[in-house]
């Protein structure tokens, strides 16, 4: 089937189609998560505002502050259907009840597996408290949803009578739980169309990323017919959780045409939300709202995306309220740092930018990704070595170990002249500056007033930033600054920046 003809063919799936989100529940059985009564209503707030049709919002039979969440949210006043889970039971219906709610999803094992080894029940007994559960909660008013727990690994006979069992007792919903998550594209298309063939109760489906197929399984689901897809926030649930809203709607959104009224702009803001309370970062890579999900190194690639966004990215980062990043490293490409410059507002000419271009490159190479604080600062120390230099550093030697005296061995060209000399510190820094000092004493007499030294990059071979303030004994005052990967070189190249600014500041008052 082209996609053509399945957007036609799917075109009203929009007019019947509900977003289920189970972040507050489903989503907080992440291992290592727990969140607050408050932090559920932040996150509660925050899918409303989305406009996600339904929110299970916790497990009221679970414990005393699972109750008071549900019935906190629910007092908000929310335009979503606030939902509460509960097993089959009549406690755990009257827990829902307790926190009223109006909707209810509840749940029973149906595969071997889960009768024989977890319920201990037969055949006739899941039935009968499944079916007991949808009639007790119809007869108090409540919306009813039933899943069947592990569905997929339930014997299909046994499955279509369960659901057909429910449907008789008057459920809303069936659902169709795939647990472990062992469905595939082409077994969800099988399962679920010959669902929708048998059945005329809506469907809903709630499928578990164990293979990295919950996604795309509920969207071939849906293909075929589901009502209603189970989803959460950045993919959170049990082991490797569910199927992700965001990837989810944006995918209806940008494949299919397919709208389902929902303020996607707001979800970059809700997964940070939820990444930061509950504790899981998402990957950088994570489709949709990763920080690389529109970011870009390659020249080639930043190229197109600086002509036309789209060659590059298959939605723009500001439909999902993300934004554009243009990284700079090794693959960058000469069109990606003029862009960035030109951002900041720092004209270099072609044998500056090459110079900084050059800088890029073997930081690349050295295992860097440049920020663009980094770029910044290499454009700012071009800029400032492009001025008029009396002295020009023409080399460096340093003398370490224990037990001895730091020892720099500096030589400069002082207008013209070479001149070496050599003095001690208190580190090799302390010992270079000395060494400069007495080099230029009989030139200019500077104090350092002001030493600044700031690891832009991380790691041990982090790109330094030193800026300085030197003055002389008129009071004249100078700043300079240098970036490198050599703290030392760093130190030395900004005071001597400091040093022939006040070189000329003196030769401009004379």
């Amino acid at each position: 089937m082209n996609m053509e003809r399945l957007k036609k063919e799917y075109m009203n799936i929009s007019n019947r189609l509900f977003i289920f989100d189970t972040t507050l529940r489903d989503g907080e059985q992440t291992p290592g998560v727990a969140l607050t009564v408050d932090e559920k209503m932040q996150i509660a707030r925050k899918l409303n505002n989305l406009g996600v049709h339904k929110i299970e919002v916790g497990f009221p039979a679970a414990s005393k502050g699972e109750l008071l969440a549900c019935r906190k949210i629910k007092s908000m006043d929310l335009d979503t259907t606030v939902v509460g889970l509960a097993r089959s039971l009549k406690q755990d219906i009257d827990a829902v009840l307790d926190s009223d709610l109006d909707y209810v999803h509840t749940f029973l094992g149906t595969s071997p597996l889960h009768r024989d080894y977890k319920l201990k029940m037969s055949k006739e007994e899941i039935i009968d408290t499944a079916v007991g559960g949808v009639e007790y909660a119809k007869d108090h008013g409540l919306t009813v949803e039933f899943s069947a727990e592990d569905g997929t690994r339930t014997e299909y006979d046994f499955l279509y009578e369960v659901f057909n069992s429910v449907v008789d007792a008057g459920v809303d919903f069936i659902d169709l739980p795939d647990t472990v998550g062992i469905l595939t594209p082409i077994t969800t298309y099988a399962l679920v169309n010959d669902i929708k063939t048998n059945f005329e109760t809506p469907l809903s489906v709630h499928f578990h990323n164990d293979f990295g197929l919950a996604t795309a399984n509920t969207i071939v689901a849906i293909e075929r017919g589901a009502n209603q897809a189970h989803v959460t926030v950045n993919g959170l649930g049990e082991r490797t959780g569910n199927c992700s809203l965001e990837e989810l709607v944006v995918t209806l959104k940008a494949a299919y045409g397919i709208d389902l009224g929902l303020d996607t702009t707001r979800l970059y803001s809700l997964s940070n939300l939820v990444g930061r309370l509950t504790g899981v970062k998402m990957p950088v890579n994570k489709p949709i709202v990763g920080d690389n999900a529109f970011a870009h190194e390659s020249g080639i690639h930043v190229h197109g995306i600086l002509n036309n966004a789209s060659t590059y990215e298959p939605i723009s980062p500001e439909s999902v309220g993300h934004s554009r990043r243009i990284i700079l490293g090794k693959h960058t490409g000469a069109n990606s740092v003029k862009a960035k410059l030109k951002k900041y507002h720092l004209d270099l000419d072609d044998v500056q930018f090459n110079n900084v271009f050059s800088q890029i490159k073997s930081l690349g190479d050295s295992g860097k990704c440049v920020t663009d604080d980094d770029l910044i600062a290499l454009a700012i120390t071009e800029l400032s070595s492009a001025r008029e230099t009396p002295i020009v550093l023409k080399g460096l030697g340093l003398s370490l170990g224990s037990n001895v005296s730091p020892t720099a061995t500096v030589k400069l060209e002082i207008s013209g002249v070479e001149k070496e000399a050599a003095s001690t510190g208190v580190g090799p820094v302390d010992a270079s500056i000395n060494a400069i000092q007495s080099l230029i004493s009989d030139t200019l007499d500077i104090n350092l007033e002001e030493y600044n030294l700031e690891a832009i990059t991380g790691g041990t071979d982090a790109l330094a930033e030193v800026f300085v303030v030197t003055s002389d004994p008129e009071g004249n005052k100078s700043t300079g600054r240098s970036t490198n990967q050599d703290i030392v070189m760093a130190s030395i190249l900004a005071v001597l920046d400091s040093i022939n600014k006040l070189l000329i500041i003196q030769s401009t008052n004379n």
